[in-house]
């Protein structure tokens, strides 16, 4: 894992005292897709976001993260209709994405992703599926896109994040644990 280590935490509601107990390093990523939209959560949570100095992304609504000047877009796995890099966007606007493998990465790459999140490395209780080093490492090495660690990252398994070729992780559960520095 790179030296300077990217971390990246998803959350998918608004919980003031949550976020600023994290570390400001932490970027945050808005993703529910369980219950509609509310423009006020977002809101709130960029404005959190701006005061803390911490990036802010939006999962799958470009529409909003333009409107409301967000960091930028992360565009999920299965999102895979639109060619993104040919957009007119802000200098500072970021589009990261997910794969599970390199087929997907490759889409990624291909819509514009200066990030790729490769998940699961590690087993998840989410599924039975998951990389390990060893598949992580083959699916990215190729690449020269800045790729996140993502999926069953816990305190057992954290350290092997050093033997992996990757930019940062992100997290959800480990990270609500151990408040990473």
């Amino acid at each position: 894992m790179h030296n300077k280590a990217k971390i990246y935490y998803f959350i998918k509601q608004f919980n003031s005292d949550e976020i600023k107990s994290l570390n400001k390093n932490i970027s945050l990523i808005y993703r529910n897709y369980n219950d509609k939209l509310d423009l006020n959560v977002i809101k709130n949570i960029r404005d959190l976001c701006i005061k803390q100095k911490r990036k802010f992304y939006i999962s799958n609504n470009l529409k909003v993260a333009r409107k409301l000047k967000l960091n930028g877009l992360y565009v999920p796995s299965f999102y895979n209709l639109i060619n993104l890099k040919n957009l007119t966007i802000p200098k500072h606007f970021k589009i990261i994405g997910s794969a599970h493998n390199k087929i997907q990465l490759l889409n990624k790459i291909e819509q514009g992703c200066s990030e790729v999140f490769i998940a699961p490395i590690f087993k998840t209780k989410k599924s039975r599926f998951f990389l390990d080093i060893s598949k992580f490492n083959l699916i990215t090495n190729f690449s020269s896109t800045k790729i996140i660690a993502l999926g069953g990252i816990n305190s057992s398994n954290f350290n092997k994040l050093k033997a992996v070729n990757c930019y940062g992780f992100g997290a959800i559960d480990w990270i609500k644990k151990n408040r990473p520095k």
